[in-house]
């Protein structure tokens, strides 16, 4: 409604300068010597204006944009198994190199400013990152995990270690952990699932392992895969199991978590667009009073 309106007060302010104008000078005349036309229509002029008004109209409106993302509302620990059986060859080239660059996925995944923590873990727990918003410095993070020749799967450890790196945050707390074995050294795990849900922290749970199960170098060992144990841990805390028979689900699996943890942005774009109306009308100003000003 505005838009026409301004349209016509142009074209009336036009005719009106031209009128104006003629008492002065016969501009007709100089416009056939000059061979140009002495009166702008003010086109860019007004082409501004309009820009202006649309601009402060829709932010007045409080027009916002609405968008699927990982929103930050959500803090995440990686927790990453490193006990000896990692180094299994079922996967190529090992379990530990399949498991890190499946993680890397993930942290792809995220928007910039989600907070990621990194986590290994064999015989004990070991914070390799603590919250952090710089992925950069995650990624190296997983990068530098190796598996840890200490005896045993803390898992029950592993579990309370996430926890308490995500209670330095102060937004919803999911643990996305990934591991082979049973829960044999440690906390148990009664006791750390209790932990966690004690302070609203969801765990999806990842198991890696072929049906066969793999065998680790260097001995006759055959390992295979604890899924009841995962999926205990999943079901206790509102989390889910994926079962991950290869590399490619694996990389799904972290795909999904991520995409489970999609929530609908709103974005307010009201101050953007106050700004470009505010510098729109900036610019019309000096050309007002440069380029298109009028003489007197």
């Amino acid at each position: 409604m505005f838009v026409p309106i301004m349209l016509i007060v142009h074209y009336i302010s036009l005719k009106r300068v031209r009128r104006n104008a003629m008492i002065f000078a016969n501009y007709e005349a100089m416009e056939r010597v000059f061979g140009k036309k002495m009166l702008s229509k003010n086109y860019p002029l007004l082409l501004i204006r309009v820009l202006t008004l649309i601009f402060l109209i829709f932010a007045v409106a409080g027009t916002s944009v609405l968008y699927e993302g990982i929103a930050n509302d959500y803090d995440f620990v990686l927790a990453i198994d490193a006990s000896a059986s990692m180094l299994a060859k079922d996967y190529d080239p090992d379990r530990i190199s399949a498991a890190k660059e499946s993680a890397q996925v993930f942290v792809n995944s995220v928007s910039e400013g989600t907070n990621i923590g990194v986590l290994s873990f064999a015989g004990s727990g070991f914070v390799k990152k603590e919250l952090s918003d710089d992925l950069n410095k995650v990624r190296d993070a997983i990068n530098y995990i190796e598996v840890e020749m200490s005896g045993g799967t803390a898992i029950g450890e592993a579990i309370v270690s996430s926890t308490n790196v995500l209670l330095a945050g102060k937004k919803d707390k999911i643990i996305i952990l990934l591991t082979d074995g049973q829960n044999n050294i440690g906390i148990d795990l009664e006791s750390a699932i209790n932990y966690a849900n004690r302070f609203q922290v969801r765990i999806n749970t990842i198991g890696i392992g072929t049906i066969e199960g793999g065998t680790v170098p260097n001995t006759s060992l055959t390992v295979g895969l604890d899924e009841e144990t995962l999926m205990l841990i999943a079901n206790e805390t509102g989390g889910t199991y994926y079962r991950a028979l290869n590399k490619y689900e694996l990389r799904e699996s972290y795909r999904n978590i991520a995409s489970t943890s999609k929530q609908e942005i709103i974005q307010d774009l009201s101050m953007y667009l106050m700004l470009i109306a505010l510098s729109l009308f900036i610019v019309e100003l000096i050309l007002v009073n440069s380029k298109y000003r009028t003489i007197p």
